[in-house]
């Protein structure tokens, strides 16, 4: 029987094994599509077990279920090879069913697209290849940079991507203990050190509570406007997106009230 097996896996091509493991995940996907964590099992996604994100994506977008969303993620996997990664994106495309997945990726994917999945070849960091994506699908409600996780790089993508996303959508940024790392441009010796992920994250508290500012004529930055919440988990960040003009209790413009 194990040979009669082995005989028939090898009259299968390639193309039409990935079309049977494809019906096989999807079958066992139906009956557990609200659970990320069971999902990131099925489609080999290293969300759970490699690293313990699911839970938290689960908490943060289950709201989103079952909205027709523009999801965009930066970085598909499966290094330079075209015939690996988009195990998230297929994750994505389960838990989200009237969603459209997107993704970008500096090497090309274009084998792991199926229907609602594109994925588009360029850098994260490059403006104008960020832009064109942009102009074709508008904005998006949800980001999820698992790209590079260099320091400059996350914070580049961020500064550009997150004013493409709707009010009410949220921005993730994972794997961000290279903040530590000196070869990603983080560092273990100095946590305010300018130009890492978390002391740039981190200065977008303040951003939250510019209404306390005692600073009279001060301006509003872009971020001060609209970051209106931080989640800060073990090696991953979620920021919401919306209009961050809750009014201070004590101060009128950033002085103190009169009386």
């Amino acid at each position: 029987m194990k040979n009669f097996i082995i005989n028939i896996k090898s009259k299968f091509s390639s193309h039409q094994k990935d079309k049977v493991k494809s019906v096989i995940n999807n079958s066992m996907a139906y009956f557990v599509s609200d659970n990320l964590t069971i999902l990131a099992k099925i489609y080999r996604s290293d969300k759970w077990g490699r690293h313990f994100y699911t839970p938290h994506y689960n908490s943060h977008f289950k709201k989103l279920r079952f909205k027709s969303i523009n999801l965009l993620e930066i970085g598909v996997g499966g290094y330079e090879s075209p015939f690996e990664g988009g195990n998230s994106l297929r994750m994505w495309k389960k838990f989200f069913p009237f969603g459209k997945i997107y993704a970008i990726d500096i090497y090309n994917k274009s084998p792991q697209e199926e229907r609602r999945i594109k994925i588009f070849e360029g850098s994260q960091v490059d403006e104008l290849f960020l832009a064109s994506i942009c102009n074709q699908i508008g904005e998006f409600d949800l980001i999820i940079d698992d790209g590079s996780h260099i320091n400059e790089h996350v914070i580049k993508s961020f500064e550009f991507l997150f004013p493409k996303l709707k009010k009410g959508g949220i921005y993730v940024i994972e794997d961000t203990q290279t903040s530590y790392w000196e070869d990603y441009g983080g560092t273990s010796k100095d946590f305010n050190y300018k130009g890492t992920i978390y002391d740039y994250f981190k200065s977008l508290i303040d951003s939250l509570n510019h209404q306390e500012f005692m600073i009279p004529g001060y301006k509003k930055s872009y971020f001060d406007k609209h970051v209106i919440s931080i989640h800060f988990y073990h090696n991953m960040i979620f920021i919401y997106k919306g209009d961050n003009d809750e009014p201070s209790n004590y101060l009128v413009n950033n002085m103190k009230k009169n009386g």
